[in-house]
């Protein structure tokens, strides 16, 4: 039962981040002027990087004892998430606020690689599966 919790929230974070990197995030920009699309976005991300916290951290207990390699992975992809939340998503705000395109452009470019990299860590270990 262990290892089939653990499959369902791996695959909950996989859809999760998958589906706000590449759907609500484009949503909103689409949806709403850039202004109230960028300020919903600041006040979404804390939220979004607790799930995935949240979410890696529960699915690594859950592999403990099935598959340590997936453990390990998604316990890095918890442990990784914080400094993102707690550092490089404010020093992005505060690009935004100060208007400085350079700092923000690689500080969100970094944020992006970031979390596509959890995202193809977080596919390869439900692919590793079937």
């Amino acid at each position: 039962m262990t290892h089939s919790f653990a499959i369902l929230v791996t695959a909950l974070l996989f859809g999760g981040m998958t589906l706000y990197s590449f759907g609500f995030a484009a949503f909103l920009f689409k949806a709403l002027p850039a202004p109230s699309a960028g300020a919903t976005l600041r006040l979404a991300f804390p939220w979004f990087y607790l799930f995935v916290v949240a979410t890696a951290a529960i699915a690594a207990l859950l592999w403990w004892s099935q598959d340590a390699v997936s453990a390990i992975v998604m316990a890095a992809v918890a442990l990784t998430t914080i400094p993102v939340r707690q550092l490089l998503m404010p020093a992005i705000n505060r690009a935004t606020d100060s208007e400085d395109r350079l700092r923000f452009k690689w500080l969100h470019g970094a944020s992006v690689l970031i979390t596509l990299s959890h995202i193809t860590v977080t596919g390869w270990i439900l692919a590793r599966i079937v």
